[in-house]
């Protein structure tokens, strides 16, 4: 039975752990994104995540793919940390992606080629995208290499519980750890939780999305061709020999839609998807030639839920303002599915309207439904991050509002640190788009 009644907690005195020029509250791909940038633009950083590993979806999710970082034609349109953080993995041989001069080349090969380690989706004809497929580990370890070098403060398991507000403005956060509540001082704080857990509990207006779920996981051991053509399956190529990689569409979907911030459902949700990894495994290894020996090797600790609640901030970015340019601009994302189709992603949609000095990054930045397939990938949240860390670095420093920053300071500052935020479109791409 739920909802049966109150109760009065008592009133307690919650201790101050810490004093923060920029909180971050979430590490994921945003998160990290957000406190480096931040760090490295010279604010004192604390970093929280609920979890004891840096990355959420884009690692503990399995959802090991970056799609997508140009536009479909052969340009570039995201770089900067997300840039970085392929690289780093590159160098330790955990991340496979196309080579830049093939970057919106249409042969047939070459798009086969990386269709099988998912890096071109959606319907043809079809174009080399510049996307990326790693190893979930080596992300971890990059993330926390970056924030230990970048100087800043992290915490793990520690859950983010409300703002403490007044006059508009948040004065920090209170969080839930092992050995009581605490709450964090800030003079600047992203939301970078996935689920807006922050600005939903400070009251600002948001909408939010009912989705079906799945669970990612990966099988070793298999052998032959790996290749998912006529298995009645979804699966592709991931790091190492003999290893798959099987996404959302591996298995059936669950009987429902859920709700990502209700506990129940998560937990049906859970259940029913860890059912269907298990039937799926039998399926493959008693069916599919090449996974007879093979074996489990991974099922997400998260499920695949990309959206939930989402800002409705100072600007709602909308499917009408594709291939639109705005004078606040501090990211660009194609689309991982169509060709040439981009996104400017402005200042005030990473602005809560309510507080002054509250920015969320990531997939619940202020866009509609239909934007939001475009703005949920794990390149345009480390995109939006990196913008939300370096504004608020830059107000924090400066004592001013983030709402008041001057945008072309921040634009300036952004591209120094070799972010885009001017596209130029390509010209390549398949024959018809």
């Amino acid at each position: 039975m739920t909802g049966v009644g109150f109760i009065t907690e008592p009133e307690r005195q919650v201790p101050v752990r810490y004093e923060t020029q920029v909180l971050v509250v979430g590490g994921g791909s945003a998160g990290v994104a957000a406190a480096v940038a931040a760090a490295r633009n010279g604010a004192d950083v604390t970093l929280v995540e609920r979890t004891n590993y840096l990355g959420g979806l884009a690692t503990g999710g399995l959802i090991i793919l970056l799609l997508i970082m140009d536009d479909g034609r052969g340009s570039q349109v995201i770089a900067g940390l997300c840039e970085e953080t392929i690289q780093r993995m590159a160098a330790r041989g955990a991340a496979v992606f196309p080579k830049k001069e093939e970057w919106g080349d249409p042969d047939d090969a070459l798009v086969a080629r990386y269709r099988k380690w998912g890096l071109v989706n959606g319907h043809g004809p079809h174009a080399v995208r510049y996307a990326a497929a790693y190893d979930a580990e080596e992300m971890k370890f990059a993330f926390e290499t970056m924030c230990a070098e970048a100087g800043m403060r992290l915490l793990y398991s520690v859950q983010g519980c409300e703002p403490i507000a007044a006059g508009g403005r948040i004065k920090g956060v209170t969080f839930q750890g092992k050995n009581g509540r605490f709450a964090i001082a800030a003079d600047v704080v992203i939301d970078t939780t996935g689920d807006g857990d922050i600005f939903w509990a400070g009251g600002c207006e948001h909408a939010s999305e009912k989705v079906a779920p799945w669970l990612w996981f990966t099988m070793g051991g298999v052998k032959g061709e790996l290749d998912a053509t006529g298995a009645g399956s979804r699966f592709m190529r991931t790091i190492g020999g003999g290893h798959v990689l099987l996404p959302w569409g591996a298995t059936d979907r669950i009987s429902r839609m859920i709700d990502a911030t209700e506990p129940e459902d998560i937990t049906f949700a859970a259940v029913e998807c860890r059912k269907l990894v298990m039937a799926e495994v039998d399926r493959l290894k008693a069916e599919v030639p090449g996974f007879e020996d093979a074996h489990l090797c991974h099922i997400a600790d998260q499920l695949d839920v990309t959206e939930s609640r989402r800002l409705v901030g100072e600007y709602v970015l909308t499917r009408e303002d594709m291939d639109q340019t705005f004078d606040d601009t501090v990211a660009v994302t194609g689309h991982w599915t169509k060709y040439g189709s981009l996104y400017d992603i402005p200042y005030r949609s990473l602005l809560a309207k309510e507080y002054s000095n509250l920015l969320t990054a990531g997939r619940c930045i202020s866009v509609d439904h239909r934007t939001h397939h475009a703005t949920k990938e794990i390149p345009a949240c480390m995109a939006t991050g990196e913008a939300a860390g370096t504004a608020a670095a830059m107000a924090a420093m400066a004592g001013t509002a983030a709402k008041t920053l001057d945008v072309r300071a921040l634009q300036a500052r952004l591209e120094s640190k070799g972010a885009i935020v001017r596209a130029t479109r390509g010209i390549r791409g398949p024959a018809g788009l």
